[in-house]
């Protein structure tokens, strides 16, 4: 796949996180930082990346970050130049899922602006960091066997959802956050949203540096939008929700859901010189899940 630059993964302690980090480290990549609220969980993923490494000079950092505080994430950025001198490749994965269906009439705001706080604007100052710190990079050759495919400061790609795209009951404010995780990774400019909640107008805007505000800086941005996959986020809410665990397996006509490793095979081909004319794409990784969402 020609990954042989340095990856940054946020929320790669667990999860599909953990499977890119992984997928870098056995793909050739130079480095891998493994950014996560919980540290012990990156250190663990830091040492199986080392284990199964195939770059020779191959190096691995864990770090703690706090995605919804903005010092936290410039933090990171700075660390992540400062240990591997570059940053070929940022995935974002840090999010929160739904442990139990609620319907709007029983949400608190609190809970609503919860998902926002860390699906929405941690992502926003995720992108918005790699973003600044890319753009201060040298750009390189994008594939030295193919330089028609021209030059890049690096790949960023956000996940999203499933529910990117489509709605599910009971799980408004994680749908909310996922078209917002979407809309930024497609869109420059004002993200702006207003909502009546509980008697309460809420306001929030955004400026972003997303796929169209980097492009012309060689930083392509995409967005992977997996549908059900076995995470220990799924399973906490399939264990939650009463009923969740039947109604995926109706709803996902592949028969099952997705393995980690699956969704990361996809993450890759967007870092990667395969990818070099895609930016500003939803990527699905879903089964059908939506097909039959959409008939």
């Amino acid at each position: 796949m020609d990954i042989s630059g340095r990856a940054l993964v946020v929320g790669g302690g667990s999860g599909i996180g953990r499977a890119c980090a992984l997928l870098f480290a056995k793909e050739g990549a130079a480095g891998v930082m493994v950014a996560d609220i919980a540290i012990d969980a990156a250190a663990d993923v830091v040492a199986e990346c080392k284990a199964v490494a195939t770059n020779s000079q191959f190096q691995a950092e864990a770090i703690q970050v706090d995605i919804t505080e903005e010092d936290s994430v410039r933090g990171l950025m700075g660390q992540m130049i400062h240990v591997f001198k570059r940053m070929d490749y940022c995935v974002n994965c840090a999010g929160i899922g739904v442990q139990e269906a609620v319907d709007i009439a029983g949400m608190s705001l609190t809970e609503f602006q919860r998902f926002l706080d860390v699906n929405t604007v941690g992502m926003f100052l995720v992108t918005r960091e790699a973003s600044i710190a890319m753009r201060a990079q040298e750009p390189q050759v994008v594939s030295q066997s193919s330089p028609g495919r021209g030059t890049t400061r690096g790949a960023i790609v956000n996940l999203g959802s499933g529910s990117s795209m489509i709605a599910t009951p009971g799980v408004l404010p994680y749908t909310t956050s996922k078209h917002a995780a979407l809309g930024l990774s497609k869109n420059s400019g004002e993200l702006r949203y207003t909502y009546d909640l509980l008697g309460y107008t809420c306001r929030a805007y955004m400026r972003g540096f997303l796929a169209l505000d980097n492009a012309s800086h060689g930083i392509r941005v995409n967005c992977v939008c997996p549908s059900w996959t076995d995470t220990p986020m799924v399973r906490a809410a399939m264990n939650g929700v009463e009923g969740l665990e039947k109604f995926i397996e109706a709803a996902v006509p592949i028969g099952r859901i997705a393995m980690p490793e699956e969704v990361a095979d996809t993450v890759i081909f967007l870092c990667s010189p395969r990818s070099s004319y895609v930016t500003g794409c939803g990527f699905l990784v879903d089964g059908g899940t939506t097909l039959t969402a959409l008939r």
